[in-house]
């Protein structure tokens, strides 16, 4: 396999017994990306210069004696992380002038472990689609089909990593911004328990980088092995300095089992609200099948599950009611309007996203309380199996659809259309009680597209799905570079 694609941990192997110098494989980094990010438009803001300045001194770190985790590894960082001296826009227009002074926590978490930051990645118009495109940086193309999505908002990462631009990215997730694009483009990705990763940083500008806890957004690595994600999880993970003490030191459980035999897993294909379509249901049956072959225990329903339809409409809830925040007040008053107007019987997914929108306080701590006893009931689940395994979206990666008004749009499953939003539901499965969740690859469809699944594990032990990640990606297979 051409270097450009290799694991993390491989390259550090290569650094180590002295194969290959930081340096080289930053330049090999550079000419992959000069070389074809043209058709895929993966990384919007180029480091190269600080990113060669980066990789000797790595060279000069090892050549002391010195071993960090990362040390001399090319990466790359989702645009929405600050970093000094590099705009941080959210694909708003009117900030692509707008330089942070300090870099994000995790960014610099990432240099201290000695990482070589290649650039950063492109996002949506605020982080809020299933797609990478805004009027700064343009579109970003799936490295598998150029006419189709790279997903969102963490496209640029998961299309850099397929392209063999960088061995690891960083990105977050609220609505499956880092599962998605790894199912659309045939990585891996890790959403941790929320509250797991620090944050700060990761903002919208111009908003000051405070330590904040968010409510559901995390941040999170993507890579192309299940093993590179333990890795760069293991140097992202832990509070903020600002609000637990420098000295507070994590440590998460052991996964659960090391043994594919040994795991109890639930498997969901169906959500009440939206179709699976066949080339996502025939990935979890592979992942299934596999489980099963493996002597595994694989159950098919549980009385032990949450309700996914309350759980839909309660993610949706707690998701839109955030994302009205900053709205003027006039674009705020209309959809209060809009709102009053619906009709009480009108129970769509749709309906359910303005009244959202405009909820009040009281419900929204209504709906918290709902949350919490959902975290109970999962908690239960997690007593009688280890995982969950269930699809991300409906669909493997589809066409770009720029259409200004997203609730205008219609997502394809299997020839019939759905709304493009309601596609969301089964990333929200994880997203509103907290949970971690691995996403791998499975094969790919019948089109010859990615086809991923998502692995759902019990709040805070990340180390179980992504430990079941990694020995099914020795059953199965993992990544494949593009044809």
């Amino acid at each position: 396999m051409e270097r450009n694609f290799q694991s993390a941990e491989a390259l550090s192997a290569a650094l180590r017994a002295g194969e290959v110098t930081s340096l080289e494989l930053t330049d090999e980094a550079i000419a992959g990306i000069e070389r074809d990010d043209k058709a895929i438009n993966a990384i919007c803001v180029p480091d190269f210069d600080r990113a060669r300045a980066a990789a000797r001194e790595a060279d000069a770190a090892r050549a002391r004696g010195e071993d960090r985790p990362l040390l001399g590894i090319p990466v790359t960082v989702k645009e929405s992380f600050n970093m000094a001296g590099l705009p941080t826009t959210w694909g708003m227009p009117q900030y692509q002038d707008f330089v942070p002074a300090e870099d994000a926590l995790q960014v610099s978490r990432l240099k201290a472990a000695g990482a070589v930051i290649l650039g950063k990645t492109n996002v949506p118009l605020g982080l809020q689609d299933i797609q990478s495109f805004n009027e700064i940086h343009g579109t970003t193309n799936n490295p598998w089909d150029h006419t189709r999505t790279s997903g969102g908002s963490s496209g640029g990462s998961a299309a850099a990593l397929a392209s063999g631009f960088g061995a690891l990215s960083i990105g977050s997730d609220l609505a499956g911004s880092l599962r998605t694009p790894a199912h659309f483009c045939g990585i891996y990705a890790h959403k941790p328990t929320v509250g797991l990763v620090a944050t700060r940083g990761m903002i919208a500008p111009p908003s000051p980088a405070l330590p904040t806890d968010l409510d559901l957004a995390v941040a999170g690595p993507m890579a192309r092995t299940a093993r590179d994600l333990t890795l760069l999880l293991d140097v992202m993970a832990g509070p903020d300095p600002l609000t637990h003490g420098i000295a507070y030191n994590l440590t998460l459980p052991p996964a659960r089992h090391d043994r594919l035999a040994d795991f109890r897993v639930l498997v969901l294909d169906d959500h009440p609200f939206i179709p699976t379509s066949s080339a996502v249901r025939a990935g979890v049956s592979r992942v299934a099948d596999a489980l099963s072959d493996s002597g595994a225990r694989v159950e098919h329903h549980s009385p032990l599950l949450p309700d996914l339809a309350e759980a839909a409409r309660l993610y949706r809830q707690l998701l839109f009611s955030g994302s009205v925040a900053r709205f003027p007040v006039d674009a705020y008053a209309q959809l209060q309007t809009r709102a009053a107007a619906l009709s009480p019987d009108d129970q769509t997914l749709d309906a359910d996203m303005l009244r959202a929108m405009v909820m009040t306080h009281r419900d929204w701590l209504e709906a918290t309380t709902r949350r919490d006893l959902h975290r109970q009931a999962w908690r239960h689940l997690f007593t009688e199996f280890d995982a969950v395994l269930c699809p991300i979206t409906p669909t493997p990666a589809f066409p770009h659809d720029h259409n200004p008004d997203p609730l205008s749009r219609r997502l394809d499953i299997d020839g019939t259309p759905h709304p493009y939003f309601d596609q969301l539901v089964w990333a929200g499965a994880a997203t509103m009680p907290g949970l971690p969740s691995t996403a791998i690859p499975t094969g790919p469809s019948p089109e010859g597209l990615p086809v991923g699944v998502q692995l759902i594990g019990p709040m805070f032990e990340d180390r179980t799905p992504l430990r079941l990640a990694e020995l099914l990606e020795q059953k199965i297979g993992g990544f494949q570079p593009p044809n």
